[in-house]
């Protein structure tokens, strides 16, 4: 018993110390709890704890940049496979010194087309590789360029003709050739305004200024450039011009409209430097009166046989102007030469004021104004039908022009 109430004692001291320790301090059961702790909170929508989400959202974003970055897609897989035909076959589009065309450079559209055709077809591989264990690969292959390139072959084959010619105008930019004609191109814009500006002076004063400017001496000059300039618009062209230019002592006369043949000479040079290096240049020249100037056909027939044609009209007395060849409209079809020559002879002969199906009284009025002026031919057409009528003897020279410029007509 003694025993007992000494191990009772001992467990009250106890006890009572430390409570006595304690006194003072906050209980467990406080708010404010002296001890630091970290609650961990749920989120009842998704069942995360914490930043878990954000965490997730960040991983799922690296993957996906990872995989569009380092992954292709099919559009971007095929072009580089489209790219790769291309270049084996015309080679790549670089820009290189001297280089002025490719391979390719005359290769039309549907070869190149045909040709990437059969080298997709060709091409087993798998086009993605990274999905090659997802996608069975059997005879004939899902994933690859065979099955899914054809429908993008156009749109890049537009696309590497686009970058072909970009780098060919580039090399044309930079090619010795190139930079020749824009030198002659600026000499011959000299020699344009020289021989605009002497163009009615002498022969030899004519040839001396433009030797100073644009000769041979001259950076792009040359003496064919002096001898184009010089003789440009010259009268002479045929045997009876030269006649005429030695009988005056004047070996430097020119045409009607000779500024627009000097013109001329200058756009040949212009139209070479384009030619030469890729470019779309356009002379803004002054407007020329080229009223009484030759036609396209004449001046193509001059450079070609080098045979001068007439001015299609003529000055009266009283300085108006007369047509060699006037055109008249017939109000009914015509089907025969005939009937034609009948309807002209009527215009002229019968009076105006006479009823006639064909013409109107203004119509015959006309012709028989330019017919007392000197005009030697009428045209008579119809609907779909051109007739030539002649009632005036003509020389040989304008048979010839009329024969050029009235090739669809019918002709006694």
């Amino acid at each position: 018993m003694k025993h007992l109430f000494g191990i009772v004692g001992a467990l009250c001291l106890i006890g009572g110390h430390a409570y006595g320790i304690s006194a003072g301090s906050v209980t467990a059961t406080t708010a404010s709890s002296s001890r630091n702790m970290v609650t961990n909170t749920t989120n009842t929508a998704t069942n995360l704890r914490g930043n878990q989400a954000l965490a997730n959202a960040y991983k799922t974003n690296q993957r996906n940049t990872y995989y569009m970055v380092n992954v292709p897609d099919v559009d971007s897989a095929c072009r580089t496979k489209i790219d790769n035909c291309l270049s084996t076959y015309c080679g790549d589009i670089t820009v290189v010194p001297g280089q002025v065309s490719g391979r390719c450079a005359y290769a039309t559209e549907s070869e190149l087309y045909n040709y990437v055709l059969l080298c997709l077809r060709n091409d087993r591989n798998a086009l993605l590789p990274n999905f090659a264990a997802n996608v069975k690969v059997g005879v004939g292959g899902l994933n690859t360029a065979a099955h899914l390139c054809p429908s993008y072959v156009q749109q890049e084959l537009m696309a590497w003709l686009s970058m072909a010619d970009m780098a060919n105008d580039l090399t044309k930019a930079h090619s010795p050739q190139c930079l020749e004609r824009r030198q002659e191109l600026e000499a011959a814009m000299t020699c344009h305004s020289v021989a605009l500006a002497y163009g009615n002076e002498t022969s030899s004063m004519l040839m001396s200024q433009l030797n100073d400017f644009c000769g041979a001496g001259v950076q792009g000059g040359s003496a064919e450039m002096v001898s184009r300039f010089a003789n440009a618009g010259n009268v002479g062209a045929n045997i009876w011009g030269w006649a005429e230019k030695i009988v005056n002592l004047d070996m430097n006369k020119k045409d009607s409209n000779w500024e627009s043949a000097v013109d001329a000479v200058l756009a040949s040079y212009t139209n070479r430097m384009n030619l030469a290096c890729g470019d779309d240049m356009q002379l803004n020249l002054p407007q020329r009166d080229t009223s009484n100037d030759l036609t396209t056909l004449q001046k193509a027939a001059i450079v070609g046989a080098a045979v001068a044609f007439p001015e299609t009209q003529k000055k009266t007395n009283d300085g108006s102007a007369v047509d060699l060849y006037k055109e008249i409209k017939s109000a009914v079809d015509i089907y025969d030469y005939a009937t034609a020559e009948q309807v002209i002879n009527a215009g002229l002969t019968n009076s105006v004021l006479t009823q006639n199906a064909f013409l109107t009284s203004a119509q015959m009025d006309d012709m028989q104004k330019a017919y007392k002026k000197g005009t030697k031919v009428f045209v008579l057409r119809d609907s779909v039908r051109c007739y030539t009528v002649q009632v005036a003897e003509m020389t040989s020279q304008e048979k010839s022009m009329l024969a050029q410029q009235l090739a669809t007509c019918v002709y006694k």
